[in-house]
């Protein structure tokens, strides 16, 4: 067993769990914030997406222990006093998703990118997307959402 102290969503948490935790795990199970999904278990859709640090990072490849001490953003703490962190009000003007089942963790993909690169190019928008495999939509939405927010988070 490991002790795993950490920030999650800016409050202090302390949890004992197994070695071979992953955060993934930690975050849906031990913290009961179940909006970062588990899709495909070995790193291919990005549906576990979180940032850890501020950079995002796929939490199914994170053991819990190398989260010990780090500051861990959810998609349940994106938005703050209840109005949409831009990115997610870009989703959902922009119609960016279906069954939503990839959407928390392509909006803290997309979050992440756009603190990288505030000004993207479209072909920067399509590599910034690989890694997050969305079933539904085609992109087309959600490459819109990306420059939406882009610009929104720019002025």
């Amino acid at each position: 067993m490991a002790k795993v102290e950490l920030k999650i969503n800016g409050v202090q948490h302390s949890y004992d769990v197994e070695d071979r935790t992953l955060l993934v795990n930690l975050i849906r199970d031990h913290a009961q914030l179940t909006g970062t999904h588990v899709g495909c278990d070995t790193s291919q859709c990005g549906a576990c997406t979180v940032h850890m640090n501020g950079v995002a990072v796929k939490s199914c490849t994170v053991l819990a222990g190398q989260a010990d001490g780090a500051e861990i953003t959810t998609i349940e703490g994106m938005a703050k006093n209840g109005k949409l962190h831009p990115v997610q009000q870009a989703f959902t003007e922009c119609h960016a998703l279906q069954c939503g089942f990839c959407t928390p963790g392509m909006i803290m993909a997309v979050s992440g990118f756009l603190k990288d690169n505030p000004k993207p190019t479209d072909e920067e928008i399509y590599h910034g997307l690989e890694g997050n495999i969305c079933r539904c939509t085609g992109y087309i939405n959600i490459v819109k959402a990306v420059k939406q927010a882009a610009k929104t988070m720019s002025k």
